[in-house]
């Protein structure tokens, strides 16, 4: 049983990833009710000012988000947070690196 566990904590391979980041973007556009498709948001467009166009609070709101869905636990205070939400595929790679769900 703790074998399956462990792989279940695994980070995911390349095509979990791209699968984890169209769920990313999912959720991104349902959290902030986008009027974006979200296979319209491109993997590495970034996600603040010309990008995506989202601000501070916006990514407040996706950092509530994917705590509670994924179990990553994300700081309003921390340094990398620029980094993390840099992009979609740089968050997704955060996510499947730091998640516990």
């Amino acid at each position: 049983m703790s074998d399956n566990l462990s792989q279940l904590r695994q980070p995911a391979g390349s095509a979990g990833l791209a699968d984890l980041t169209r769920e990313l973007a999912g959720l991104i556009v349902e959290a902030l009710n986008l009027e974006v498709a979200p296979a319209d948001i491109g993997p590495d467009q970034p996600l603040y000012g010309e990008g995506l166009g989202l601000d501070s609070i916006d990514i407040l709101e996706i950092a509530l988000v994917v705590s509670k869905q994924y179990g990553v636990q994300l700081r309003a205070d921390s340094e990398d947070n620029q980094r993390i939400f840099a992009s979609l595929r740089q968050l997704a790679e955060y996510v499947n690196a730091h998640r516990t769900k």
